[in-house]
């Protein structure tokens, strides 16, 4: 980066409205945030917000992508890096190693634009309970992933009864083996000896105030809300049509998922496209 352009971002960055975006962008991670919600957060109108949020695009400093009808804003991550490397690279040696802990600080700015490594992909799937929705997919993934996918499932508070006896008498019924199948705790994949998990999707119908646990900026991450079939009050006949409803959904986004060009796209792409599969509409298309 040269003298003139880092000048230009600073320019950019220089006002506290421009500043509070940057960093609301960067809390939110990857995912980034709707207009509405940045200007809600930050208690500025509309109109100043688009001001700013142009200005903050022209240079290069936040990334706009459009789901159906919504714009939603993320921090350039390699931008930003790009120019706190600027600032740092005559003063800390950061070619040279010694300044480690920056060094270590900028790459995990930078991560988001890496490539995923190598297959096999594990692949952690989340609910409240780990009792129905997280269950199906690990067993769909398990059966269509072949050897480039390791599937599981947990929950942040799994239920003690285990996994509902419909959604496995499904499963079962439709050629998937059920044995290994348990409601467990999220907190067995924090573990030393845990796998390696590189995506995190998670299936909670946050709408309803479920609450799935964060497991950082390490992996890949996507939201697939989806009712809880737990939760469901209607007869036995609609919750069976419901059940198949949500397992046919989540085997048409899993075999998306799974032909996706993962070692050739990095974990921003990774992430846009997973967050797409979220719209029943795109996988209509």
């Amino acid at each position: 980066m040269e003298s003139i352009e880092a000048a230009e971002l600073f320019t950019a960055l220089g006002q506290t409205t421009r500043l509070d975006l940057i960093r609301a962008l960067l809390a939110a991670g990857p995912t980034g945030m709707p207009a509405g919600d940045i200007a809600a957060q930050l208690d500025v109108a509309s109109s100043t917000l688009s001001f700013h949020l142009r200005a903050l695009e022209q240079a290069e400093l936040v990334i706009v992508r459009r789901y159906g009808r919504s714009l939603v804003y993320a921090a350039h991550m390699a931008r930003l890096r790009d120019l706190l490397a600027y600032l740092a690279e005559t003063c800390c040696g950061l070619n040279t190693g010694r300044n480690a802990e920056l060094s270590s600080f900028l790459d995990s700015l930078f991560s988001e634009t890496k490539a995923m490594p190598a297959d096999p992909f594990n692949v952690l799937f989340l609910c409240t309970r780990n009792s129905a929705r997280s269950i199906m997919a690990e067993a769909i993934l398990a059966k269509v992933g072949g050897n480039r996918f390791r599937a599981y499932s947990a929950g942040s508070a799994p239920a003690a009864e285990g996994p509902l006896p419909e959604v496995l008498a499904q499963l079962k019924a439709l050629g998937h083996d059920v044995s290994s199948l348990r409601s467990k705790s999220w907190d067995e994949f924090i573990q030393p000896n845990a796998p390696q998990i590189d995506f995190v999707i998670a299936l909670c119908d946050t709408v309803a105030g479920q609450v799935c646990p964060d497991f950082g900026t390490s992996v890949v991450t996507a939201a697939w809300p989806l009712p809880d079939p737990a939760k469901f009050t209607g007869s036995a006949i609609e919750r069976a049509t419901l059940i198949n409803e949500i397992y046919a959904g989540l085997r048409r986004r899993l075999e998306i998922f799974i032909n996706l060009p993962i070692n050739s796209l990095n974990r921003m792409s990774l992430k846009a496209r997973l967050d797409e599969l979220a719209d029943p509409h795109v996988m209509a298309r």
